[in-house]
């Protein structure tokens, strides 16, 4: 099964290695008519690839998980997660396998995971394999978050299998070749807390820290520091999410890493009108992960992380659940610090009194509440309106008087036009031009994808020829839903 590979790239095995009980070696199933659809080179050279040795049907056959390097040791991972509210003890990867991990250029290590490369023994009934349209769309919105500046996981690349897929109708199939800083997730602490081995727990947790926080080894109590950093790394990442109006979807626990970068682009979308009750995903019925809910969900899914790291905070239970409160308490001022230094920036109030600018900060939000206007346009033409020419912006209310009342307050601040263009994007993955990309792809035509990942990788600096790009949704398009591809 094993072969040179097409780089001098080395897949360690140290997840494999450190934790074998949440690891069980797996194979993918073969491809054996791999095709390319897409491959991210600057990414597979930052990660030590050579591109051309990528496309090449070797460097195919690796990115599908069929011919790996001597000494590759491939796993399905084990975790556990809450599912909308519902604990399930034993999910895992049922359509993935994690090759190993990979040195950048930095020198930082890096999961190379397979998602789509077949049925695991975690499948639990489903066929582990993925259909085009959804890797295509977790590459598009991967690439996109990256480049707002958001922690994400990575696309590296999209291979086809030439073999269909069964959902509601036939689908053409294919391997997303994902890369992360690890794949650890809250749900991988919830599996090992559920075998009722605290030893493995406490390597599991030993693992995180080196791999992710090494300060906190050095606290008092490394386990609780532990904790702490993925509060404040959860706080910034969803505070981020909530800045550009994007709406994960499905924020399982087990879709919550520990890491804190965005992973399993599902159900994902970036919001239009500004509500905060939107939901976009098909089985999310009760908006539990509605755009104004996910603070909300990171704070729950932050608090089974503190259940399950209990008995390594402390012996007592009881002063293990003081502490980990109190430390759970940093969440709220945490996630308003940043929710509110990043609207600051988008409203060019750097240089502010917070006397002054929380009322326009605090305004804002209704304002957009109350006209229900596209998010991600209203920021972008702010910054026109900063520049002394409002009628662009004000045009997209039906009713411009109570934007007017709170633009004369903004105004008087003297917003800094410049810097708004730097934090509020011209273009993002809209969902009309997402599903337009992928339903030409899915027939063949890449034409219209590799296009708006062009667009989307570079959101700041606005380009002539892209006005369709920047624009909202047409009328016509909607109500939309997304679906989570399994």
């Amino acid at each position: 099964m094993s072969t040179a590979t097409p780089s001098t790239v080395t897949f360690d095995g140290r997840f494999a290695r450190e934790l074998a009980e949440m690891a069980i070696p797996w194979q993918a199933a073969e491809v054996p008519e791999p095709r390319l659809l897409v491959l991210n080179e600057p990414l597979a050279a930052e990660l030590g690839f050579d591109p051309a040795a990528l496309r090449s049907p070797e460097g195919l056959h690796l990115l599908t998980g069929n011919r790996l390097p001597e000494g590759t040791t491939p796993v399905a991972q084990a975790y556990a997660g809450h599912q909308f509210g519902w604990f399930t003890p034993r999910l895992g990867d049922g359509r993935a396998v994690l090759l190993g991990e990979v040195a950048d250029a930095a020198g930082r290590l890096r999961d190379i995971h397979l998602k789509g490369s077949g049925r695991t023994p975690f499948a639990r009934g489903g066929d582990g394999l993925a259909a085009v349209g959804p890797m295509l769309r977790e590459y598009i919105v991967s690439e996109a978050m990256h480049a707002l500046g958001i922690p994400t996981t990575r696309s590296l690349a999209v291979v086809a299998t030439g073999q269909p897929v069964y959902r509601e109708t036939e689908l053409p199939g294919a391997v997303l070749a994902r890369v992360a800083s690890s794949h650890l997730r809250v749900g991988s602490f919830q599996y090992a807390r559920a075998t009722g081995d605290v030893d493995l727990l406490r390597r599991l947790a030993d693992h995180a820290i080196t791999r992710h926080y090494p300060a906190a080894a050095d606290a008092d109590n490394p386990y609780l520091g532990l904790f702490e950093a993925v509060i404040t790394a959860q706080a910034s990442l969803v505070a981020k999410w909530m800045l550009v109006g994007f709406i994960h979807g499905v924020m399982n626990t087990d879709n919550m890493t520990i890491s804190g970068e965005t992973i399993d682009y599902g159900p994902c979308a970036f919001m239009e009108g500004f509500d905060p009750a939107t939901v976009y995903s098909s089985i999310d019925e009760g908006g539990r992960y509605a755009y104004a809910n996910q603070p909300v969900v990171a704070e729950w899914n932050l608090a089974r992380l503190a259940e399950v790291l209990l008995p390594l905070i402390h012996e007592d239970q009881e002063q293990a659940v003081a502490l980990a409160m109190e430390s759970l308490g940093a969440f709220r001022p945490q996630y308003s610090a940043n929710w509110s230094a990043g609207m600051v920036a988008k409203l060019g109030l750097q240089a502010r009194d917070d006397a002054e600018s929380s009322p326009v900060v605090d305004g804002v939000v209704t304002v957009l509440q109350q006209g229900r206007v596209d998010y991600t346009t209203f920021f972008r033409t702010l910054g026109v309106a900063a520049r002394g020419t409002a009628e662009p912006v004000r045009s997209l209310f039906s009713d411009p008087a109570g934007f007017d009342a709170w633009a004369e307050s903004w105004l008087a601040l003297d917003p800094d036009a410049a810097s708004m263009d730097r934090v509020n994007p011209v273009y993002i993955p809209r969902n009309h031009l997402v599903e337009e990309a992928l339903s030409s792809a899915v027939g063949g035509d890449l034409g219209p994808f590799e296009r708006l990942v062009e667009v989307v990788s570079a959101p700041y600096g606005e380009r002539p020829g892209l006005e369709r790009y920047a624009a909202a949704a047409p009328g016509s398009f909607g109500p939309y839903r997304t679906f989570c591809g399994t």
